[in-house]
């Protein structure tokens, strides 16, 4: 599934009292939670998530006085993801020093109320996750807020999930397998826009295939096949550095290379 993105006009954001500061790239995520009482009714009514998402940034800046919200993006109970700060914005949510280093994600749970993370809340994390990876030049490292602050954040039934690796929820929404193994959907394609640049895309194109893929890009080993290799490997996991603008790929399994 695609990321379903709230965009700032959408969610009727106030406008930031300033400049950003540009993030060219980051270790990861920090994972978060309100703090604070979240209405379960939010999970039947998503207007009342959005209401929240405004209410949080009205706190962030008429409380803490910061620019804006201090969130990248927020994840909601109906699997969308709000547009926070979005790519490229330096977070304020991480703790002094620290924001830098990650973006910061906010599951909307708390600490009384809704605290238990629902699936479709995982799965919002774990697509504003991936938005970063494959668009923000983010790293592999999914991190609790109380990973590099002291703070209670982000609730202990929320990092006991980053704890145990961030798994994505059975039920739908998980990414393809990655090994060597043939997939049960022989031939399906899947479209992505990269955003990654890199250097040797022969190698990556061997190693792709030894893991049991096909990739397409734009018929010709060029720019946009190292940028389209370069985002797949982001995707796996695996360090990659730079961005440019996106191109439109193809990815196909076939049977493993022996």
């Amino acid at each position: 599934m695609a990321i379903d993105l709230v965009l700032r006009r959408d969610w009727n954001a106030r406008a930031p009292r300033g400049d950003y500061t540009q993030l060219d790239s980051a270790k990861g995520v920090k994972v978060h939670y309100t703090g604070g009482r979240v209405d379960p009714g939010i999970v039947s009514d998503h207007d009342e998530c959005v209401a929240l998402v405004r209410s949080i940034q009205a706190y962030h800046m008429d409380g803490n006085g910061w620019i804006d919200i201090g969130y990248s993006f927020v994840g909601c109970p109906h699997r969308k993801v709000f547009e926070g700060r979005g790519l490229h914005h330096l977070p304020a949510a991480n703790g002094p020093g620290l924001n830098a280093g990650h973006y910061a994600v906010l599951g909307l749970v708390g600490n009384a109320g809704l605290v238990q993370p629902t699936d479709p809340i995982l799965h919002a994390i774990l697509d504003a996750v991936d938005h970063v990876r494959a668009r923000g030049a983010a790293g592999k490292e999914i991190k609790g807020h109380r990973d590099g602050y002291s703070t209670d954040c982000p609730g202990d039934p929320l990092y006991a999930w980053v704890r145990r690796g961030a798994p994505r929820p059975s039920g739908g929404g998980a990414p393809p397998p990655s090994g060597p193994a043939a997939p049960p959907f022989p031939g399906r394609s899947l479209s992505y826009p990269p955003v990654m640049r890199g250097d040797d895309v022969l190698t990556w194109q061997t190693q792709l295939r030894k893991r049991g893929f096909t990739l397409d890009a734009d018929g010709a080993y060029g720019p946009a096949s190292r940028e389209a290799c370069l985002a797949f490997q982001r995707q796996q996991g695996v360090t990659a550095d730079g961005v440019v603008g996106p191109v439109t790929w193809r990815l196909t399994w076939e049977a493993p290379l022996s």
